[in-house]
């Protein structure tokens, strides 16, 4: 560490165990390895130093952003060095004529959005977290959010990236073109590749019109299957949402008994529609009318944009509330739109199997379900029950034609299940591809493939 102490300005890297704890682990309940060092790099040279140093002395990095993560691709691991990114935080450009912003990995996702709105754009990736994730951490994971169902996850943004590699070359991929089509799709392999090929320093991402005007639902049912009933009849209807969440009774209870939300007692699950269309107001009409008609007990349209907030703000105390009931296992299955009802069904079968608490929300709108598995705090990892029903879980997410993860990533925690899912083949095609960026393994090793 001393050479990489003195290549480096002052102050860029820690070694007192006490501090570099702090970095070395994600939202996870997974116990981090002993890192060497802390990285807080702040300028792209700072990352070219630090790989260079890690090639020549063979030392794993693992690059870190805001350390928001939920599959763990942020653990440290025992002898390595953790890069963190969350000091670079520069908007480097934002062009309202074209549309497109180019920024540093640890600019803040709801700082880029905000920026954005004062243009009359916005940044369209929302992941819940949006208010502490870094664009980074985003793009390392290919990040969803609760307005995927209309625009898509991080991907979709992500037109071109400055890459550090492993030995310290810097790759530039893609443009800030809107099209583009020279070459293989370097920028898409980088995204979602959860720092196992590179580090990225630069992004040029996408951004897009503001809406005038957004108009929310808020639906209550007496039953899960009725709710994903009413997902179903929105999509059908043609009715493009921008927003459709949905939330559980053992979500809505954990939010209520720390927010007080006056949650009804015979009310199921919540079900939050948006849209920011032109007519947004006819189009949230017309979803309030396929929640009644597949049996709300409630429905709620938002008259200002206050209350839309107030509604979606519901949603976004999901995670935090249910932190308050113990520790979580956070899952992210993703199956076709059609076979929704089916998995909600599967995943309350396994809890009363295994006599497990799970707390689902989903986007419903894109079949993506987060069910959370909360076991006892303090515990180092989840209970023999906990993992069986998370087992089951994710076996039948495959077996209606999903995946094991639709915006969290593999990282530690999905390693065990990857093989079900990716096959013989694509699994050496992927360990190949791994091997061209990184042939010595110390990107990330032992996270995602």
């Amino acid at each position: 560490m001393k050479e990489l102490i003195a290549a480096l300005p002052v102050g860029r890297v820690l070694t007192d165990p006490d501090v570099t704890e702090s970095y070395a682990r994600d939202r996870t309940f997974l116990r981090p390895g002993k890192a060497l060092g802390v990285v807080l790099a702040q300028s792209r040279d700072d990352v070219v130093t630090t790989m260079r140093w890690a090639t020549e002395h063979r030392v794993p990095v693992v690059p870190r952003g805001a350390g928001t993560g939920l599959a763990g691709a942020a653990t440290a691991m025992d002898g390595s060095v953790v890069l963190s990114l969350h000091r670079m935080t520069s908007i480097l450009d934002l062009s309202p004529d074209d549309e497109v912003a180019v920024v540093e990995p640890g600019v803040i996702t709801a700082d880029l959005d905000r920026a954005a709105r004062e243009h009359g754009l916005m940044y369209a990736p929302d992941p819940s977290s949006y208010e502490i994730s870094t664009i980074g951490g985003n793009l390392a994971t290919n990040a969803g959010g609760l307005r995927c169902v209309k625009y898509g996850v991080t991907r979709d943004s992500a037109l071109g990236l400055e890459v550090v590699l492993a030995d310290g070359r810097v790759l530039e991929t893609g443009r800030r073109t809107m099209k583009g089509v020279t070459g293989y799709d370097l920028t898409g392999l980088f995204v979602g590749s959860e720092g196992t090929l590179g580090v990225i320093t630069k992004a040029t991402v996408r951004l897009r019109r503001a809406p005038a005007e957004v108009a929310t639902v808020a639906a209550e049912f007496s039953s899960l299957r009725d709710a994903a009933a009413a997902v179903s009849a929105i999509t059908a209807a043609g009715c493009q949402p921008s927003l459709l969440e949905l939330m559980d009774r053992t979500t809505l209870k954990a939010i209520d008994d720390w927010k007080n939300i006056g949650l009804d007692p015979g009310t199921q699950a919540m079900l939050i529609a948006q849209s920011d269309a032109s007519d947004s107001q006819r189009a949230a009409a017309r979803m309030a009318e396929l929640c009644d008609a597949n049996g709300a007990s409630f429905t709620a349209l938002s008259g200002s944009p206050e209350e839309a907030a107030e509604l979606v703000g519901v949603r976004r105390l999901a995670y935090q509330a249910k932190e308050r009931l113990g520790q979580c296992l956070v899952e992210d299955v993703c199956v076709p739109r059609s076979a929704l009802p089916e998995m909600i069904s599967a995943v309350e079968a396994a809890a009363a199997r295994h006599d497990v608490m799970i707390a689902t929300v989903a986007h419903a709108g894109d079949g993506n379900l987060h069910p959370v598995f909360v076991f006892e705090r303090g515990l180092e990892e989840p209970p023999p029950q906990v993992w069986a029903a998370a087992d089951e879980v994710f076996r039948e997410a495959l077996a209606l034609g999903g995946t094991l993860t639709g915006e969290h990533g593999v990282g530690l925690l999905k390693r065990r299940w990857l093989a079900l899912e990716s096959g013989p083949v694509a699994t050496e095609i992927q360990h190949g591809i791994k091997r061209v960026f990184d042939p010595l393994n110390i990107l990330n090793p032992g996270k995602a493939i």
